[in-house]
């Protein structure tokens, strides 16, 4: 199954002790308690079990082996090794995160032995801005912008983040933009989470035209999950459907039946599980069979949300077609589906539907 990765991040390059690796195996931003360790999850099973042996070792080591053999090997063999073994053919890398602390596009390209594209954070282009006035604010955001996406994959806002999703679905006027700016200035230019702002930052990376992604459901603690739920963007979709600008709903879990719906009655909205799947581990059959019940199959795609740790990405690829050959063979034995078309909706889903909307 080729695989288009539309959604993930670069990878560190320092080694890793054991309370750094295991704070990049959850999406809490706590250590686990004392005696706990984060290796008791799901995750932290899959990683032992389809990690190892691409190090060299048997599956299921305990964590004290695995990590002695990271370290023996060095972050950069590593990384080479769990890179290359996704067998993934392109990475969409959102760099907008922790920029500095990982891997680059091409430093990816090179390690993975993949095409590297990149895709650029809004808000993260915002807050780069140089000096600013609060008129200027807009047009040196669109200049900005600009420049940041030239050859670039699409756009991606974190307004999950930064507010919500239950933000006013229509782009704010001119001056409204400037009274928030001036707010955002006189406070110092913190995290920019001004909900003006922000929509201005979205309805921007519309009018560019390129794929926008949207962060959907869990993440790190810095979110309220109950305002990342999709439906709460229906006034947005609306809005946008005659726009030509395909909206990219991400990761979605626990709300991907609610995704799969609006890609079911919005033409422009499509949908993955990445970060789920890594965190669901052995469940991840379940999650990628829901994935698929309501959302027509050229609105699905492949992500890993990977970040930080390279096994992130070999599992995500690993699990997703693990899962996918389970569901998608158990219909094919069941007379539900033919093989024929189980293999063409694998080839949409892994990378097809990623070639088209992303025009790669």
């Amino acid at each position: 199954m080729r695989l288009i990765d539309h959604h993930c991040h670069g990878v560190v390059t320092e080694p890793l002790e054991r309370a750094g690796f295991e704070s990049l195996l959850t999406e809490s931003d706590r250590a686990a308690p004392p005696g706990c360790s984060m290796f008791d999850s799901q995750l932290g099973f899959a990683v032992r079990r389809w990690c190892a042996p691409v190090l060299g070792l048997d599956p299921h080591v305990e964590p004290e082996v695995y990590l002695a053999r990271r370290r023996e090997l060095g972050a950069d063999e590593v990384n080479r090794r769990l890179l290359r073994a996704a067998g993934v053919d392109v990475f969409l890398v959102d760099s907008g995160f922790r920029p500095g602390e990982l891997l680059d596009g091409p430093e990816m390209a090179a390690a993975s032995g993949a095409e590297v594209r990149e895709i650029v954070r809004l808000e993260g282009v915002a807050e780069a801005l140089p000096e600013v006035t609060a008129a200027g604010f807009a047009g040196a955001f669109a200049a900005a912008l600009d420049r940041a996406v030239a050859g670039a994959a699409g756009v991606k806002s974190i307004v999950a983040y930064r507010y919500g999703l239950d933000f006013d679905p229509l782009p704010p006027g001119r001056r409204e933009v400037a009274r928030a700016a001036g707010r955002w200035l006189r406070r110092g230019r913190p995290r920019l989470d001004d909900p003006v702002l922000l929509r201005h930052l979205i309805w921007a990376g519309v009018e560019r035209g390129l794929p926008l992604q949207f962060h959907v459901g869990f993440g790190d603690p810095d979110l309220d999950l109950a305002r990342c739920d999709p439906l709460l963007l229906t006034g947005f979709l609306r809005a946008t459907r005659d726009r030509h600008v395909s909206v990219m709903l991400l990761h979605c879990y626990p709300f991907h039946r609610q995704a799969g719906y609006l890609a079911h009655a919005f033409p422009h909205v499509y949908v993955d599980v990445g970060l789920a799947v890594n965190h669901v581990g052995a469940r991840a059959p379940a999650v990628v069979a829901e994935s698929l019940e309501l959302a027509p199959f050229h609105k699905v795609l492949y992500s890993s949300d990977a970040f930080g740790l390279a096994e992130l990405h070999h599992l995500g690829a690993l699990a997703f077609r693990q899962a996918f050959a389970a569901v998608t063979g158990a219909w094919v034995r069941e007379g539900r589906w033919s093989a024929s078309d189980a293999t063409r909706v694998g080839e949409l889903v892994g990378s097809g539907n990623a070639v088209r909307v992303y025009r790669l």
